[in-house]
């Protein structure tokens, strides 16, 4: 067995290596560089619970980072319980093989509750009084004080947001670190979050992303020589490349001049009634799942998605067979956009009656993925110092509302989830192995690439 550490640098394509990131470049140069087409939708719960198992969400069911729970009636977006990837994990199946095999599992989703031996993922703290405390959550439980105690506290602010860069990757990578240290683990995942940030703000041939290619390779580097360092092997990936967008679509304003929305007021304000909806859409970036109350509805619901600008594709039952997404937590329908397209969860037709959450950082209630989290809502002359008000309340025990996002969607100029016509904007597997023959790899195949260069078994000719 070789102790191994994969590295997910979430973002990195073959199109963004080069002369700013001469570490992870000198590491191709060492071994070989596949792309991987993309695991659909190209999102991070579904490529990540693609490569840990090795099939698709047909099987696993991770369909996308959340979906609408039927019987609940209730959405259920990123979600942390592992038991909900419904397929064997590659850690567990090396442990069939090398009963004394360990997993640390330093922020790759579904951590919570897993069979791997050490996780740290975060997760807030939600105390009665209606205060959000940041913090982190831990396998076993006593890690959390022991790494908080070397590290300090998780940088949660810097992790998802407009305030989202670097630091909160520096944190990670010393985590990882950390667990080499400590426990030596035969397998360490480790995800580093931060091209995912400007490359949806700003888009892939912006200037600015030479900064951050600059920063992430210089974490990654040293990263290398750490683990090499202690005899780990280490492997590169990342789940999707990002591309450029111009067009946000607005789903769920189409189906509300069709009347098939359900819509309350709650204190002036509207929200989506989920349960009394004849169609709704779940919006995640370039993906759509589509929720339809009649089934005798459905062909009308598929017409007016096709006709609607920026929908490329729309998959019925037979069509989600095809992409390997036909499970029961997918849509009635499920809907590509168009290369420079990508879907909001936007309702409402009057901003002052957008739901309370709307204007914050809520990633469980919002019918959807919203990127414009990661900017500050421009009406705010000095929106960090509203920011840091903000926090100090909350340390204070008081209750904050941090309403700093804006309603406009045409701030994003990046997006994923679509499968890229060109393989540069695919994800790539970089491994200090020889060069391989293929240029690319599905997906489902990383699962057996990895568990192979663990196991050190010769290349399958």
């Amino acid at each position: 067995m070789k102790r191994t550490a994969v590295i997910n640098v979430v973002g990195l394509t073959r199109s963004l290596i080069g002369e700013h990131t001469p570490h992870i470049q000198r590491f191709v140069e060492s071994g070989s560089l596949q792309s991987i087409k993309p695991a659909f939708p190209a999102v991070t719960c579904t490529a990540q619970s693609t490569y840990l198992t090795g099939q698709t969400p047909q099987a696993h069911g991770a369909v996308g980072n959340g979906w609408y729970d039927r019987e609940y009636a209730e959405l259920r977006w990123w979600k942390q319980s592992n038991q909900l990837v419904q397929q064997p994990k590659l850690w567990e199946s090396l442990r069939e093989e090398l009963p004394d095999f360990t997993c640390a599992n330093v922020f790759w989703w579904y951590n919570m509750y897993s069979s791997a031996e050490y996780t740290i993922t975060p997760r807030p703290l939600y105390p009665a009084d209606g205060r959000k405390v940041f913090d982190v959550h831990t396998q076993p439980m006593d890690l959390r004080d022991a790494i908080k105690k070397d590290l300090g506290e998780f940088p949660f602010p810097f992790f998802w947001g407009p305030m989202a860069g670097i630091r909160s990757s520096q944190w990670i990578a010393e985590a990882a670190k950390w667990m080499e240290q400590h426990k030596q683990p035969s397998l360490n995942l480790v995800y580093l979050p931060h091209l995912d940030y400007n490359l949806q703000r700003y888009g892939s041939t912006d200037k600015r992303i030479e900064q951050d290619l600059r920063e992430i390779d210089s974490i990654v580097g040293e990263l290398i020589l750490y683990f090499e360092a202690q005899g780990v092997q280490v492997v590169l990936l990342s789940e999707y490349g990002i591309t450029d967008v111009d067009q946000p679509v607005h789903l769920n304003r189409v189906f509300r001049a069709n009347g098939w929305l359900s819509l309350k007021d709650e204190l002036g304000l509207e929200y989506l009634d989920y349960g009394k909806c004849r169609a709704f859409a779940l919006a995640d970036h370039q993906v759509a799942h589509v929720y339809v109350k009649d089934a005798a509805l459905l062909p009308e619901v598929k017409r007016v998605l096709e006709a609607t600008g920026g929908v490329e594709t729309v998959l019925d039952q037979q069509g989600k067979a095809a992409y390997g997404i036909d499970h029961e937590r997918s849509g009635d329908l499920v809907v590509i956009a168009k290369p420079r397209a990508w879907f909001t969860y936007y309702y409402w037709e009057d901003d002052a009656l957008a739901p309370d959450f709307a204007r914050c950082i809520d990633i469980h209630r919002k019918a959807g993925y919203d990127p414009a989290e990661l900017f500050f809502d421009p009406q705010f002359k000095f929106p960090k110092l509203r920011v840091l008000k903000a926090l100090l309340k909350k340390k204070l025990g008081f209750r904050s509302l941090m309403d700093v996002i804006p309603l406009d969607a045409d701030c994003v100029r990046g997006s994923h989830g679509r499968i890229p016509e060109n393989s540069k904007d695919w994800p790539v597997y970089i491994s200090g192995a020889a060069a391989e023959s293929s240029q690319s790899i599905e997906a489902v195949e990383v699962y057996e690439k990895l568990k192979s260069s663990i196991l050190d078994e010769p290349k399958k000719s």
